[in-house]
């Protein structure tokens, strides 16, 4: 769909497929599409916020050695004028690449600054996170801005993890990974009703949902890397029953894509798939990552499957290194499991085809 004749080949058929005249504004579909055509891409808004967390630390690295540090009142108001300024500024149409990695950078630095200015104030590390979190969520509502809102997302699932750290309550990780897979699961699954509830929730759905992906990606992280977080190896199995519960739900409704209508396929597979994740009962991070990349491939989002499957290999290779087998068991596992996934491949491959012919 790249010019106008595309899009009003696509309007021409959606006319035909409903009994009903169907009316449509051509020329603000058109103006709609190509303003959102050009708007730079993911990786683009990525390599912007990494640009603007190192020009914000090395600007924070010039106001200490200018002495901002010693005036807690001058730290707090320059975080809150930093904070304004960025969000003013991101209402801006027209905006370049680098006003947007200069609006990060403020962003970013207005909140570092506001962390200074809380510890200068003796404030707890629990308030300063609710504090944060507050901040945060304010901000994704007034600004409205595909990069800060992702930031703020982080900047969310953040503190919520510090919470956790700074508690020593460390087994409420498993919380934090339930309450994720809640959430981006119905993120995914009713994205049509979120962007038709109003138009904030529209423009805030993008940013909002691959922030989601990278929060729940950090959670899996502290669970599935050993020694990342102390957490309990006793109850370690809580969040893979969480996951592959998910994951279950999700190839129930991923049946009616793949062509498989017989229940007893259904079951089938179901326990296939139960007794093939039970193994990595103590590796969430696998279970989460096959959660991640189903429920892109039922919504056909592509970022999202990238990135799960990166986590995916990661996490695979992670469990791998952990095990306290031999190398000899270890690579029979590995053999194992290459078979499994070529023959579920395979399977899969020759559904999609079949349905394709029918």
């Amino acid at each position: 769909m790249n010019n106008k004749e595309n899009i009003q080949e696509i309007l021409d058929y959606l006319q035909t497929t409903e009994e009903e005249v169907l009316n449509f504004d051509n020329e603000a579909i058109v103006a709609a599409y190509q303003k959102n055509n050009g708007m730079q891409s993911l990786a683009i808004k990525i390599l912007s916020v990494f640009g603007g967390i190192l020009a914000s630390l090395a600007f924070l690295g010039f106001l200490l050695i200018a002495g901002l540090y010693d005036s807690k009142v001058g730290l707090l108001i320059v975080g809150i004028i930093f904070i304004l300024g960025a969000i003013y500024t991101s209402k801006m149409h027209d905006k370049k690449i680098i006003l947007d990695t200069i609006i990060v950078s403020f962003f970013i630095l207005g909140f570092l600054l506001l962390g200074l200015a809380f510890v200068s104030m003796d404030m707890t590390g629990n308030i300063i996170c609710v504090l944060f979190i507050v901040i945060a969520s304010l901000s994704i509502v007034t600004a409205q801005n595909y990069i800060l809102s992702f930031i703020s997302t982080q900047i969310i699932s953040g503190s919520i993890l510090s919470l956790i750290l700074l508690n020593e309550s460390y087994d409420l990780i498993h919380i934090y990974t339930a309450v994720f897979v809640a959430i981006i699961t119905c993120f995914f699954l009713k994205e049509a009703k979120i962007i038709t509830t109003n138009s904030m929730l529209s423009r805030l759905y993008n940013s909002i949902r691959v922030g989601l992906v990278f929060s729940f990606l950090a959670g899996l992280a502290f669970v599935g890397k050993r020694g990342l977080f102390p957490v309990s190896t006793d109850y370690i199995w809580l969040s893979s029953i969480i996951t592959i519960s998910a994951v279950i739900y999700l190839l129930y409704l991923l049946f009616n894509i793949l062509g498989i209508n017989k229940t007893q396929h259904k079951i089938g597979i179901c326990i296939f798939a139960v007794f093939t994740l039970l193994p990595t009962a103590f590796s969430p991070a696998i279970s989460g990552t096959i959660l991640l990349i189903l429920l892109s491939f039922y919504v056909n989002y592509k970022t999202g499957l990238v990135l799960g499957v990166i986590a995916f290999i990661y996490s695979i290779s992670q469990y791998y290194y952990d095990l306290n087998l031999t190398l000899l068991t270890k690579s029979i596992l590995l053999f194992s499991s290459g078979v499994i996934f070529i023959v579920l491949y395979l399977f899969t491959n020759k559904k999609s085809t079949t349905n394709e012919k029918i």
